[in-house]
């Protein structure tokens, strides 16, 4: 069984490991505020709401799906026009 001194000593080390962990946490925290303040602002120079992210996201995927749909056909109907 560990003596009282090696308890003790057990204890001290898993504080510091903990406050060295706290500390960690804290400037990830701090990190990760600033990288959310600064894509707000994007967001906000862009015209977009956070709160609108989800359906932004949608309309543009929407966009870029109708002008690959019409770049496809403009290829085809390219291609056909050069077989005649």
């Amino acid at each position: 069984m560990a003596t009282v001194t090696e308890r003790l000593e057990f204890l001290k080390a898993e504080i510091e490991k903990g406050k060295t962990e706290k500390t960690r946490a804290e400037a990830n925290l701090e990190s990760l505020e600033k990288q959310r303040a600064e894509i707000e602002a994007e967001l906000k120079e862009l015209g977009v709401k956070p709160e609108e992210l989800n359906s932004e996201i949608e309309r543009l995927k929407g966009e870029i799906e109708a002008g690959l749909s019409e770049a496809e056909r403009l290829l085809q109907n390219g291609e056909r026009e050069q077989e005649r």
